[in-house]
C-alpha cells in the first residue's frame, strides 16, 4: 500500500480522497492555490503546498508545479480526483516518467477514450451499441453534409476532444449545417485546442444512463450497476440516482458482459464510467467514457456498499478485484444525489462570496460531501459545485422523501445556491413518477418562466 499520496485537486473531491486515505493509514499531501489557502482540504491533509495563483491554469492545471510539489513531498502516488488533470494523458505520462503512481488508467487508455471518435470506434469493434454516425472525423463541411444525408436529420456535431457540451451543435436541416459546423469547430478549437468534429444521429428525447466500472491491473473488470443522470441543464448534471427505473435486469446483465469484455480488450484499469443514451424505445447507445471517478459516485457507493475511492487506491497498489469487492455484488435500495451549486436558482448566474451561515442535514441515510463551512469563501475562479447531498432509502419514494427533508434543513447563507431549484424539481409530479429525459429541465424551466 502507498505510504504517501498527493491529491491533485481541490474542494469536496480533494477532501473525499483525503478522508479515504486517512482511513487506510495513508499520509496525504494537499496542493492549493492562493485562493484556497483556507480550504478544508488544506487543513485536513497531513501536508499542504501552495502551487500558484488563483487561476487554474496557474495552479491546479500547472503540471510542472504539481509534479514539483509531489517530488518535494516525496509521495508514492497522485490521485487526480475529477476534472482538472484527471483525464490528462500527458499528466499521467509525466507521473510515470517521474516514478509516481498515477491513480487512474494508463495514459494510453486515457488518450484513447479522450478522443471521442476513437473511443466510439473501439466500442463499436467490441460490439458495444453506438449511435449511427460518421466513420471518423469530418474532413470538412461537405463531408458533414454527406453524412447528415446518410444518417438522416436531426444529427449532432460533437468535438473530437470535447466534453461538457462544448463544441456540440444539433443540426435539423441541411441549410443550417454550414453555420453550425463552423460554430462548433471554432468553439471546440477555443476550448480544447482541437477543432475536429464527428457526427452522430440525434435522439430527440433520450435518457442519460451510465455504468460504473472498476478494473484491476490483472485483467479483471467489474461493473457496479448503473446511474440515471437525465436531469441536466446545458449538458451539466443536476441530479443523479441509482438504479435507473428504465434499465431491466436483462439489459443490466447484457451491458455488464459487454463492458467486461470490451474493457479487458483495451486494457482498462482503475475506476471509470461508460455513458449511454437511451432512446424512446429503450435501446442503449454508447456516447463516451470518463476515465476517472465521477462527481456522482456516492449513489453507487450507497446501493453497493463499496467505497470507490478506496477501491481506486487498492487497485493502484496492485490488489485484485477479488480482494476488493464482495463475491456477489447486490443492489440495495435507491440513492439520489443533488449537486448544490453556488449560483442563482433562477438566473443561474455564479454566486461567489463569503458564506455567513452553513448547516448541513444529517440522519440515517443522509450524506453530505463538501469542503465548505461557515465563514468560508467561495472563490470566483472555479466550478460552482460547493456540496453534494446524497440520500439512500429502501425505495425511490423513500429516497425522495428523505431528500426533500434534507434539502429543507440544508442552510447556506451569504451566497445564492441551487437548493430552491432542487426543491422545486422534487415537487414536480413528472419527476416523482420518473417521467423524464434529458430535456426535462428545458420544459420545467419554461413552465416556471
Amino acid at each position: 500500500m502507498f505510504r504517501k499520496v498527493l491529491v491533485a485537486n481541490r474542494g469536496e473531491i480533494a477532501l473525499r480522497v483525503i478522508n479515504a486515505c486517512k482511513e487506510m493509514g495513508i499520509r496525504t499531501v494537499a496542493v492549493y492555490s492562493e485562493a484556497d489557502r483556507n480550504s478544508l482540504h488544506v487543513r485536513f491533509a497531513d501536508q499542504a503546498i501552495c502551487i500558484g495563483p488563483p487561476r487554474p491554469t496557474d495552479s491546479y492545471l500547472n503540471v510542472p508545479a504539481v509534479i514539483s510539489a509531489a517530488e518535494i513531498a516525496d509521495v508514492d502516488a497522485i490521485h487526480p480526483g475529477y476534472g482538472l488533470l484527471s483525464e490528462n494523458a500527458n499528466f499521467a505520462e509525466v507521473c510515470r516518467a517521474s516514478n509516481i503512481k498515477f491513480i487512474g488508467p494508463p495514459p494510453e487508455v486515457t488518450r484513447l477514450m479522450g478522443e471521442k471518435e476513437k473511443a466510439r470506434q473501439s466500442m463499436k469493434k467490441a460490439k458495444v451499441p453506438i449511435l449511427p454516425g460518421s466513420d471518423g472525423v469530418l474532413a470538412n463541411e461537405e463531408e458533414a453534409q454527406h453524412w447528415a444525408r446518410k444518417v438522416g436529420f436531426p444529427v449532432i456535431l460533437k468535438a473530437k476532444a470535447g466534453g461538457g457540451g462544448r463544441g456540440m451543435r444539433i443540426v435539423r436541416t441541411a441549410e443550417e449545417l454550414p453555420n453550425l459546423y463552423h460554430a462548433a469547430s471554432t468553439e471546440a478549437a477555443n476550448a480544447f485546442g482541437n477543432g475536429d468534429l464527428y457526427m452522430e444521429k440525434f435522439i430527440e428525447r433520450p435518457r442519460h444512463i451510465e455504468f460504473q466500472v472498476l478494473a484491476d491491473e490483472h485483467g479483471n473488470v467489474a461493473t457496479l450497476f448503473e446511474r440515471e443522470c437525465s436531469i441536466q441543464r446545458r449538458h451539466q448534471k443536476l441530479i443523479e440516482e441509482a438504479p435507473s427505473l428504465k434499465v431491466s435486469p436483462k439489459m443490466r446483465d447484457e451491458i455488464d458482459k459487454t463492458l467486461r469484455r470490451c474493457l479487458t480488450e483495451i486494457g482498462y484499469q482503475n475506476a471509470g464510467t461508460v455513458e449511454f443514451l437511451m432512446d424512446e424505445d429503450g435501446q442503449l447507445y454508447f456516447i463516451e467514457m470518463n476515465t476517472r471517478i465521477q462527481v456522482e459516485h456516492p449513489v453507487t457507493e450507497f446501493i453497493t456498499g463499496v467505497d470507490l475511492v478506496k477501491a481506486q487506491l487498492l487497485i493502484a497498489s496492485g490488489e485484485k478485484l477479488s480482494n476488493i469487492l464482495p463475491a456477489k455484488l447486490e443492489m440495495k435500495g435507491h440513492s439520489i444525489e443533488c449537486r448544490i451549486n453556488a449560483e442563482h436558482p433562477v438566473k443561474f448566474t455564479p454566486s461567489a462570496g463569503k458564506i455567513t451561515a452553513f448547516n448541513v442535514p444529517g440522519g440515517n441515510g443522509v450524506r453530505v460531501d463538501t469542503a465548505q463551512y461557515a465563514e468560508g469563501v467561495v472563490p470566483p475562479y472555479y466550478d460552482s459545485l460547493i456540496a453534494k447531498l446524497i440520500v439512500h432509502g429502501a425505495t425511490r419514494a423513500d429516497a425522495i422523501a428523505k431528500m426533500e427533508r434534507a434539502l429543507s434543513q440544508f442552510v447556506v447563507q451569504g451566497i445564492e445556491t441551487s437548493i430552491p431549484l432542487h426543491q422545486a424539481i422534487f415537487a414536480d409530479e413528472g419527476f416523482r413518477r420518473g417521467e423524464f429525459d434529458t430535456k426535462f429541465m428545458e420544459r420545467f424551466l419554461a413552465e416556471r418562466a
